[in-house]
């Protein structure tokens, strides 16, 4: 089930936030962030929304979606994706791709652009270009991954 989250939902979230971004492998938020700072990051406004996906009653995934940009940029859609390591590769990030991309066109956004999904996570690479997504662009060595050092950031596209 995928809801939209709730203050109540942050204490299931940011275990395997924080584990996500401490590895150091998929985002470029800072590592060791405190957990008030984690929320600010994470815990959407309107117009954007924060969802949870929800097994039984537990919390093992969440994404994050709304305008890439204010403005003459809000016409295109943005979102980020977290998923608890203990339930990845089990649909639970398939499933909420598929929540935001009906969101963003129910929504009215023009498309979806991921600004920087890093070229070495192929299985999120994977699992947006079955989407329906294209790499546009890839920025050399824009992440600093823990394991491989400097690597490319893809640019991702969905027309809606």
């Amino acid at each position: 089930m995928i809801r939209e989250a709730n203050e109540g939902d942050w204490d299931e979230i940011f275990p395997f936030f924080r584990a996500i971004v401490d590895a150091g492998e998929t985002y470029a938020y800072p590592s060791g962030l405190e957990k008030d700072e984690a929320r600010e990051l994470w815990m959407e406004r309107p117009p954007a929304l924060t969802v949870v996906a929800q097994l039984d009653s537990d919390v093992v995934g969440s994404a994050k979606m709304g305008p890439n940009h204010p403005g003459r940029g809000s016409h295109v859609a943005t979102a980020s994706f977290m998923v608890s390591p203990q339930h990845q590769s089990q649909g639970v990030g398939m499933a909420l791709g598929k929540f935001m991309i009906a969101w963003a066109r129910e929504s009215g956004y023009h498309s979806v652009q991921f600004n920087a999904v890093v070229e070495t996570n192929s299985g999120a690479v994977h699992l947006w270009e079955s989407l329906g997504f294209v790499v546009l662009a890839t920025v050399p060595q824009a992440f600093d991954h823990a394991k491989y050092g400097l690597v490319g950031l893809h640019v991702m596209y969905l027309p809606l």
